[in-house]
């Protein structure tokens, strides 16, 4: 019977510490956010997929970076500037970001192509057949417009 409270508070510990380290909660005091990232991979055609939530950016604010097994993409979401305004709740993240992304196979990052739609980016690395000298170089993937 004296073990209940003690599994409680363990519990309720385990829970405390796993929120503490919920990054939303540390990225608001450094001024940025982190976005949220969904990467696939798919056989036809043989493709790495990462999908970006950016809502609220302008597609000229982002910088893709990629290499035979990293992705970067960074950025800025400003907050809009009106004067007289009193916030009542402030929930939005607004700053600077950076996310890099291990690819779990190498990529042809000079076939890689990149659509911004509805603050949604997608990022469609196409598979690697070999490796070649152009693959190791650190290359800039431009952002076009979706339809």
């Amino acid at each position: 019977m004296a073990r209940d409270p003690i599994d409680r508070l363990r519990g309720e510990m385990e829970e405390l510490f796993a929120d503490l380290w919920q990054v939303p909660r540390f990225t608001r005091r450094r001024g940025g956010f982190r976005p949220q990232i969904d990467c696939y991979r798919t056989e036809r055609p043989p493709a790495l997929t990462v999908v970006v939530e950016l809502g609220g950016i302008d597609p000229s604010r982002i910088r893709i970076y990629a290499d035979e097994r990293t992705l970067v993409v960074s950025g800025e979401r400003r907050r809009p500037r009106s004067a007289g305004r009193m916030y009542q709740q402030m929930e939005i993240d607004y700053g600077l970001f950076t996310r890099q992304v291990a690819l779990a196979a190498d990529v042809d990052v000079s076939g890689s192509k990149a659509t911004y739609k509805r603050g949604i980016l997608t990022i469609v690395l196409p598979l690697a057949t070999k490796p070649t000298a152009s693959d190791l170089e650190r290359v800039t993937i431009p952002i076009g417009r979706g339809r």
